[in-house]
């Protein structure tokens, strides 16, 4: 079976923080044509609160609506909603950290993600959380990675990707604190990474990905005058990568390897720590950016930006990142699909 001749992937999209730009971008996505005809969607969350982003967006949803517990019927090209009744847009305070906020987008995302540990969704997605709005919800909510993890009961090893068009970010060390970074790297962890983020370019329909690996320190450590890390960790990694078939070269300079990779050097990019790619991705393509969370037993995407509270309710929110994750989404859902097949 070929991905023309497939079935259209199923994709459940949770609504997030109903105080931020979510309702706006959920309704921008689901009145996209491209968006429409990719995947089959399911959306959790509020009739209510879709409609008001409607409105503020400005557009017109042609959505089916059903109310939670009924049938769904997939139809193409038209999404359903699973009307939960779950939150009041009235009674959430536009632009603010909130409990309702929180306790919206966690209700919605558990249900997207149920949706797709049960096989009935090929794929989830979300608009926009507030890792605070969360937190007053779900104690200790650290990221929606291990919030995903829980959810599903799922024990294996799942990483953050950040991806533009042409190029992505994967990173060894995510949300921790920089002082910490350093011991927590070692070679088998790097070399995890280097797999995990070779199995992700694969899947999204790059063949032979081609890997950076960033350097901890400056100038990569400059042959052990700024720290060791490079020679006694990340280097034999890099070797063991090649040694296992992965396309991966490094380390780098972190200060340049982003300029070789965006003029087309490398698919993507593996670095150390949070914001030594984050910065990249984020001034390169701020509106467009997607974050992906891999090694899922199913694809898991979303904005690379937040919940936005500083234009909440002023139709300005841009499409573009949102867009882009569905549309990964249901691509990687799709060569999935056709692989199983």
């Amino acid at each position: 079976m070929t991905e023309k001749d497939a079935p259209l992937p199923r994709l459940a999209l949770a609504m997030g923080d109903a105080a931020g730009v979510s309702a706006e971008l959920a309704a921008k996505v689901l009145a996209d044509p491209a968006v429409r005809a990719a995947a089959e969607i399911t959306v959790f969350g509020d009739a209510r609160v879709l409609a008001e982003g409607a409105r503020v967006a400005g557009v017109a949803l042609d959505i089916d609506t059903v109310k939670d517990g009924q049938r769904i019927a997939r139809k193409p090209g038209r999404p359903v909603l699973v009307d939960l009744g779950n939150c009041d847009p009235a009674t959430v305070p536009l632009g603010e950290i909130s409990e309702a906020g929180g306790r919206f987008a966690t209700e919605n995302f558990r249900r997207a993600l149920a949706m797709g540990a049960s096989g009935e969704a090929d794929a989830v997605c979300f608009t926009p959380f507030n890792k605070a709005a969360m937190r007053l919800v779900t104690p200790g909510y650290e990221d929606e990675i291990g919030f995903s993890a829980e959810a599903i009961g799922f024990h294996g090893v799942a990483k953050e990707f950040n991806v533009l068009e042409g190029l992505w970010n994967a990173r060894v060390t995510s949300h921790v604190p920089l002082k910490d970074v350093a011991g927590l790297l070692t070679k088998q962890g790097i070399l995890n990474n280097l797999h995990l983020t070779n199995d992700a370019l694969r899947a999204s329909g790059i063949a032979r990905p081609r890997i950076a690996v960033a350097g901890l320190n400056p100038h990569a450590g400059d042959n052990g005058n700024f720290g060791r890390e490079e020679i006694d960790v990340i280097q034999p990694a890099v070797e063991a990568g090649k040694q296992a078939q992965i396309g991966c070269e490094g380390p780098f300079p972190a200060d340049t390897v982003f300029v070789r990779a965006k003029r087309g050097d490398f698919d993507a990019v593996l670095t150390m720590y949070h914001d030594q790619g984050q910065i990249a991705m984020k001034l390169i393509g701020f509106d467009a950016g997607v974050t992906l969370m891999g090694g899922f037993p199913f694809p898991i995407c979303t904005a690379a930006h937040g919940t936005a509270y500083d234009i909440a309710g002023k139709g300005i929110a841009h499409p573009g990142a949102m867009r882009n994750a569905m549309l990964l989404a249901a691509r990687m859902a799709a060569r999935s699909s056709v692989k199983a097949a």
